[in-house]
């Protein structure tokens, strides 16, 4: 019998990012997946900017960005003619763009950072059963050579997608319905001139109503596309049980470069063959959504918890925010330095963002795409790049009314650049001092030579409450030098060069911003509070 702090089951983007997050910041966990080895399949392809500054903390972004190829926009057409072009532009403070990487590749960039972290997976081990007790999880698990092992853990994450035996087991509830329509995915590469990086959405109108529809979302390599399209009358597939969750690849006949070029004639912008198919399957779409998103010591994330349509690329990318904010709050429970009701706060922050992207696709399913949404167009980018998530109502954020226009308590941590150091005088991103920092960091700006001593005291008692829980950053007005002890030592201040840092974050005056390990802020006080600091600390830590 082994004992661990976490298992994970389901070796997917969602179970890859919580292992490799929980054995960052040491605890031991395993990672087992039912499959012999990793799926060849162009499934989920979209990378939202979001997700790349997740990967930009956890120190793969470098591994994405050369793999990934970028999304630039969208072409929509109506019976041949094109009725919108869709521009993914972002304001300039954010540091990614949207970008396209199969899903075989996500998960190989974040299976060989995990691995680099000394834990590997554990493929074709299968989880058979689990109870949990007070203080863990019995699981038993059988093994590619046919072997049952009983595993201990503290805690069970499920990262087992649409059809979770953890969901099942743990009896949650998994509300929605199918839709009607069966599609067809296929890998090509098309001969056509259409501008590079831009989804292609065509669709014919009958009778005032789309009867017939094609979906190419770039992939890289040259006029390389994962195509989506509805599933001819020789291909379908024998309809679901009404209590199953039809979602995802069916098995059956899959497609043949015959079945996308007949498409592709009758929907195409322009003439074009269909060539190097790598891959094609017939699939399902379900809308559903667990009614709680933990229950015990045992957690669900990704499609064990939320599926719905692929519109927009929301659902892995969703899964991803919901294994990174779970991992840090595990590691300090683990640790024992979470305080009660920290792993209570998964389910009040992460449930209410699945019920918000699963109602918001479907919506776009049902209504003809993204680009029928009435939200003002650059409200909608920030929303689908996922940079609009927060958790201004989270049990474990202060409370907000800085009345400034900068990001607070629940808000997103935004990056920006032309931070100087002492030493290192080139300037660099906010996202850099940012990097591969698993604990909470004291974010503090000084407009003014007074402040910079009151400051420095803030982060030594933050670091003092919480044994070194809480790391700082003095960020310091343009016009303002950081002063040198009188031994010759001081916390190592950043010179906000450009004035981005005082303009993305609106501050004015000294300002104390506490960021979670997720990159959220946690509290945001102007003037700096030590008793309020120290009172929410006392929410999040045992201190």
């Amino acid at each position: 019998m082994d004992r661990i702090d976490v298992l994970v089951v389901g070796a997917g983007p969602v179970g890859l990012t919580a292992a490799a997050e929980l054995r960052g910041r040491g605890v031991t966990c395993r990672l087992i997946d039912r499959l012999p080895a990793r799926l060849p399949y162009a499934k989920a392809v979209g990378i939202q900017p979001r997700t790349l500054e997740i990967w930009d903390r956890m120190g793969i972004a470098r591994d994405a960005l050369a793999a990934a190829a970028p999304m630039r926009g969208q072409l929509t057409y109506v019976n041949g003619v094109e009725r919108v072009r869709i521009e993914l532009k972002l304001p300039p403070d954010v540091p990614y763009g949207f970008a396209a990487l199969p899903q075989y590749e996500t998960e190989r960039i974040i299976e060989d950072h995990l691995a680099r972290r000394g834990t590997r997976i554990e493929r074709g081990t299968e989880l058979v059963s689990f109870a949990q007790d007070e203080d863990g999880v019995w699981s038993t698990v059988t093994t590619p050579s046919g072997r049952t092992e009983e595993i201990r853990s503290r805690y069970l994450v499920g990262c087992d997608g649409a059809h979770s035996a953890v969901r099942k087991s743990l009896g949650l509830a998994f509300e929605g319905a199918a839709f009607a329509e069966e599609y067809m995915l296929a890998d090509v590469e098309v001969g056509w001139g259409l501008p590079p990086g831009y989804s292609v959405r065509a669709t014919h109108v009958g009778d005032g109503a789309a009867d017939d529809l094609l979906v190419c979302i770039p992939l890289p390599g040259h006029r390389r596309y994962r195509m989506s399209m509805l599933v001819p009358p020789e291909l379908s597939v024998r309809r679901p049980d009404a209590d199953s969750v039809a979602h995802g690849l069916e098995g059956g006949r899959a497609p043949g470069l015959e079945h996308v070029q007949a498409v592709l004639d009758r929907l195409a912008p322009e003439p074009t063959t269909a060539s190097a198919l790598r891959w094609s399957s017939v699939f399902r779409i379900s809308h559903r959504l667990v009614d709680r998103y933990s229950r015990g010591r045992v957690f669900v994330a990704g499609d064990a918890a939320h599926i719905h349509p692929p519109t927009g690329a929301q659902g892995m990318n969703t899964g991803i925010q919901d294994a990174y904010n779970l991992a840090w709050k595990l590691a300090l429970a683990v640790t024992g330095t979470a305080r009660p009701g920290l792993l209570d706060s998964y389910d009040a922050e992460r449930r209410p963002v699945g019920e918000e992207v699963v109602g918001r696709t479907v919506r776009h399913a049902t209504a003809g795409g993204v680009q029928t949404d009435p939200e003002e167009p650059q409200t909608l980018m920030l929303r689908e790049a996922q940079l609009l998530v927060g958790y201004p109502d989270s049990p474990v954020v202060a409370s907000r009314g800085s009345g400034h226009a900068g990001p607070d308590a629940g808000d997103r941590a935004p990056d920006c650049g032309g931070l100087v150091g002492p030493i290192a005088t080139f300037p660099v991103r906010l996202f850099d001092l940012l990097r591969g920092r698993d604990t909470h960091t004291l974010l503090l700006y000084a407009d003014d030579e007074r402040d910079w001593e009151a400051c420095v005291e803030l982060a030594d008692e933050a670091a003092r409450l919480t044994h070194g829980q809480v790391d700082s950053a003095l960020v310091l007005h343009p016009d303002v030098a950081a002063p040198v002890g009188a031994d010759g030592t001081f916390p190592q201040g950043w010179r906000d060069s450009r004035g981005e840092f005082g303009r993305v974050y609106d501050v004015r005056g000294p300002t104390a911003l506490l960021l979670r390990p997720d990159g959220y802020v946690s509290l945001r006080r102007t003037p700096p509070s030590a008793s309020e600091l120290s009172a929410h600390l006392a929410t999040v830590l045992r201190i």
